[in-house]
């Protein structure tokens, strides 16, 4: 089991950054794929983006593509999710979550550790 601790969230205006950060601890922390995801208020959790164990592979939803850059350090524990041009549509609590198998789902239901979650907000 890993304990994950999401940060870097904020209220941001239209077309702005946030870089979202999760700091793992527990288990080896590049033993495991990674990903983010968000839920907006009456919504459904959504995936946002994934990335491998070593890295080497990435996947995003495709309303975020070209914004945002999911990425790791292994040696400081951390997975980013790097936001630019922000939209309101992206206002939600965003997550991270672990999966020990070290692959990159797009399906919640792969992970078995998640974060308490980090507010995102963009205004208009």
């Amino acid at each position: 089991q890993v304990q994950l601790v999401e940060s870097g969230g904020g209220l941001v205006p239209a077309g702005g950054s946030l870089r979202l950060s999760c700091t793992a601890s527990g288990r080896s922390f590049s033993s495991y794929g990674m990903g983010w995801f968000r839920q907006a208020p009456g919504k459904e959790r959504e995936f946002v983006a994934a990335i491998t164990r070593s890295g080497a592979y990435t996947r995003y939803r495709d309303s975020v593509k070209d914004r945002f850059t999911i990425s790791r350090d292994n040696s400081k524990n951390t997975v980013y999710l790097q936001m630019n041009s922000l939209k309101p549509e992206d206002t939600a609590v965003y997550y991270c979550a672990a999966d020990l198998s070290g692959s990159y789902y797009l399906s919640h239901v792969e992970y078995g550790d998640w974060g308490q979650g980090t507010q995102v907000t963009v205004s208009s």
